[in-house]
């Protein structure tokens, strides 16, 4: 699954208390923000803030199907994560075995919380993926593990071991994550890339090393942020943007003319209704391929 919130802007006006109530303001909404940030290809960092008064759409959906799983309406200032809290237990409540069967929850960074993480893995075995902020204050960008004279580590999950000669440093290879354990495995990059290292005798992290994820839950989680693996599945978190995209170009939340939190609500409710049953439509005529298709069939 991957979970994500929509701005949805209201043009009712905001509420004023010392003008007289004439039907055109909305009581319910307030003033919601989300600020972007990257890096350009040229190094330079780039930041974008949006600002819009009226809701919050939060989404779960099937991250292969495209469709919705779950949704709520709020206040556009909720935080994103106080949310997802929320709406994972009451799916825990209603429908435990959406939970039961799901194996990932991708997010952006805007989902960085390890009471999350820790929720998702500890209560659900759910694997988050969920990409992370850096707040760290380091200035060389890592930190010593523990245990290991010549092994560092960012906050991003990649482990590195240092040349106890020339003081070289190589990322270290991913070795998967061992349940029973709960720790993720890292092997040695000379052994793994056919590398020389010429006191490869004397390193500690020679035979490979073992982390656990409690060294810290937020960077070191069941699918090791290192690897092929979590760029993959983290690039299925765009299914969930596609939904929103549907639902602004095929519903008209672009630009509406809803005022009230319960009727945006419904009219959220009523939108994704259809998308889910346009699926079964196409499924039941074996047109599985076009189940997220709302173009009517010929």
């Amino acid at each position: 699954m991957a979970i994500d919130s929509k701005a949805i802007k209201s043009l009712a006006k905001r509420e004023n208390k010392n003008r007289k109530a004439d039907g055109r303001r909305d009581k319910d909404a307030d003033w919601g923000k989300k600020e972007y940030r990257g890096i350009r290809k040229d190094g330079t960092a780039w930041e974008k803030i949006v600002k819009w008064f009226g809701y919050k759409l939060h989404l779960i959906v099937d991250a292969n199907y495209e469709l919705p799983v779950a949704f709520s309406v709020t206040k556009a200032s909720q935080a994103d994560v106080k949310e997802a809290h929320r709406m994972i237990e009451k799916i825990a409540e209603e429908r435990p075995e959406i939970l039961e069967a799901c194996e990932t929850m991708e997010a952006d960074r805007g989902y960085d919380d390890t009471k999350l993480i820790k929720k998702l893995w500890d209560e659900y075995k759910i694997k988050p993926v969920i990409d992370i902020c850096n707040k760290w204050k380091d200035p060389d960008g890592t930190r010593p593990l523990e245990g290991h004279e010549n092994v560092v580590y960012n906050y991003k999950g990649n482990v590195y071991c240092y040349c106890l000669d020339t003081g070289e440093k190589r990322e270290m290879a991913v070795g998967g994550f061992e349940e029973d354990r709960k720790t993720l495995k890292k092997l040695c990059p000379a052994k793994q890339y056919g590398l020389k290292c010429k006191y490869i005798d004397r390193c500690s992290a020679k035979k490979g090393i073992r982390i656990k994820l409690d060294v810290d839950r937020r960077i070191f989680t069941p699918i090791d942020r290192a690897s092929y693996k979590w760029e993959k599945y983290y690039n299925k978190r765009t299914s969930v943007e596609r939904v929103n995209s549907r639902i602004d170009e095929t519903f008209g939340f672009e630009k509406h003319y809803i005022r009230g939190k319960k009727k945006m609500t419904v009219r959220c409710g009523i939108a994704l209704c259809i998308m889910l049953a346009m699926a079964v439509g196409r499924i039941k005529e074996k047109q599985q391929e076009k189940m997220r298709s709302l173009v009517k069939t010929a």
